[in-house]
């Protein structure tokens, strides 16, 4: 038997309801098909999104980390990164003849 890394991605398009904890930590809550992920993450983490918010008019952030501890409706999100992506409108394909 070989040794995997079982990460998981969790796709977001707003800025969800946080609940400030220490040292400026921010703690949310998403519902991912009836699971509730749990997610704590730090101020400069927790900034990525709020700047997307500003400056985008769409976005996209991608929340990876690692399976924690499972709670009563879906599990806690260990060591979450954040990255966030501008959404751009596609373009109409006209084709030229």
């Amino acid at each position: 038997m070989i040794q995997g890394k079982l990460e998981i991605t969790i796709k977001i398009s707003e800025l969800p309801n946080a609940t400030a904890v220490e040292n400026g930590w921010q703690r949310f809550d998403i519902d991912c098909d009836g699971r509730i992920i749990n997610i704590t993450v730090k101020p400069k983490v927790w900034k990525k999104l709020t700047d997307a918010q500003a400056n985008f008019p769409e976005w996209v952030g991608a929340i990876a980390g690692k399976m924690g501890e499972a709670t009563e409706n879906g599990f806690v999100l260990l060591e979450p990164n954040i990255q966030v992506f501008e959404k751009k409108p596609k373009a109409d394909k006209v084709a030229a003849t």
